[in-house]
């Protein structure tokens, strides 16, 4: 290649990287977007789901809230393995992330159901979660005066359980991550990605991760096989019935192994990884994607600028970066 050659290609990858570019003003062009501004909502659902989330008497023994799974000041997920239940034992998945999660087409790893609301209700009755029964949830409630005058307040018929589980629904929507590096980067301020940063999102889209890790919440929005392109279950031993993922709610064999793909937003803040836990760091993470979902070998380089990129993806609650 002569010298003139090798100059237009240089110029051509700076501008289709926008590695040199200057500070743009109009939103790139690209299949992932921002989050979207946090939605407008009533501030006496939001504020009474901020407390229920605090609340512990949702509990069977009133020992374990929302929050108590789901730390906010960090990824919105768990640091543990496995959260502990009201009992004392630990769950059988690894808990996602409570942020963005109004962005996600279901909820739970399997995928089993559709809103916010349903999530809160299942989680309340699980016997390994809150072990508890929305009858005696209502009651607690209901005795507390704060709790009268504040449903009171969002909602006509005071405290019920879909009131309970709508005003969960409420705050939970107000729980995005905005303003990470990367939506800044989409929104048009090209310079705030270093060019490492850069070439590990254009290798996210050649190896073809985007694929399924898509959409505004860059996953959250599609079912996938855990294990396309080999046997991960094999290979890790110790096989739970949690693994079977939606076949235990379908008993479709195609459904066997098969999980909601999860959200990468924040992903550098919320370790471990994968619905068994099995990954403890980031490297490992893009390791077994690699090796299990696109069957490909790519270079330790490669690998490397994948998770600088994937690190700017964290945003900000409450003022502050997670």
């Amino acid at each position: 290649m002569n010298d003139v050659s090798t100059c237009r290609t240089s110029l051509f990858l700076t501008l289709w990287l926008g590695l040199g570019a200057p500070l743009m003003a109009a939103p790139l062009e690209e299949a992932l977007k921002p989050l979207p501004a946090v939605p407008a909502l009533d501030p006496a659902k939001v504020e009474l789901g901020r407390q229920l989330f605090n609340e512990p008497r949702l509990s069977a023994n009133n020992t374990l809230s929302c929050a108590s799974c789901h730390h906010l000041a960090s990824g919105g997920a768990d640091d543990k393995p496995f959260s502990i239940g009201f009992d004392g034992k630990p769950v059988e998945l690894n808990t996602p992330s409570v942020f963005n999660a109004s962005l996600n087409f279901k909820q739970f790893w399997n995928g089993r159901v559709d809103t916010l609301e349903a999530q809160v209700e299942h989680v309340v009755i699980s016997p390994v979660e809150m072990g508890s029964d929305w009858k005696t949830v209502v009651q607690n409630l209901a005795a507390l005066p704060a709790y009268q005058a504040a449903f009171k307040q969002a909602y006509p018929d005071g405290v019920t359980a879909a009131n309970v589980q709508n005003a969960l629904a409420t705050y939970e929507q107000t729980l995005l991550t905005l303003n990470s590096r990367f939506d800044q980067y989409l929104l048009g301020n090209t310079e705030i990605l270093t060019i490492q940063e850069k070439y590990g999102y254009q290798r996210f889209k050649d190896y073809g991760c985007i694929a399924c890790h898509q959409g505004i919440n860059i996953g959250g929005n599609m079912f996938q096989k855990f294990g396309v392109m080999g046997d991960y279950f094999k290979a890790r031993g110790n096989p739970v019935e949690s693994d079977l993922g939606r076949y235990l709610l379908t008993q479709d064999e195609e459904d066997r192994h098969v999980f909601k793909v999860p959200s990468l937003r924040n992903v550098a803040v919320t370790a471990p990884y994968f619905h068994d836990a099995s990954a403890k760091t980031l490297q490992e993470a893009v390791d077994v994607m690699f090796k299990y979902q696109l069957g490909r070998t790519p270079s330790q380089e490669d690998k490397d600028l994948i998770v600088q990129f994937l690190k700017t993806l964290t945003g900000e609650w409450a003022g502050k970066p997670l």
